[in-house]
């Protein structure tokens, strides 16, 4: 049986209001050629206009189309993105 992949981002460094606004950066989405990343606004973010939206992540969600190729871990400049 294939080992699971697992890809973890790290949401202290990037998304969630924190160190790196990924709509400014993209670059796991743009690499990414599966295309398994889904930038999307943060779970439980209040903000005062809701079409508006501040607050945002990047999640792996598609990992079984993840080839392992690593590029989104060599593409990341906060080395938030880790795959085992």
């Amino acid at each position: 049986m294939a080992k699971k992949t697992k890809i973890d981002v790290d949401h202290s460094v990037c998304g969630g209001g924190n160190k790196v606004d990924p709509r400014d950066c993209c670059k796991c989405l743009q690499i990414c050629e599966p295309a398994i990343f889904l930038l999307h606004q943060t779970v439980g973010a209040e903000e005062e206009d809701p079409y508006d939206p501040q607050l945002w992540s990047v999640t792996a969600l598609w990992l079984s189309l993840c080839t392992r190729c690593m590029k989104c871990v060599d593409a990341c400049p906060e080395g938030a993105i880790r795959v085992s």
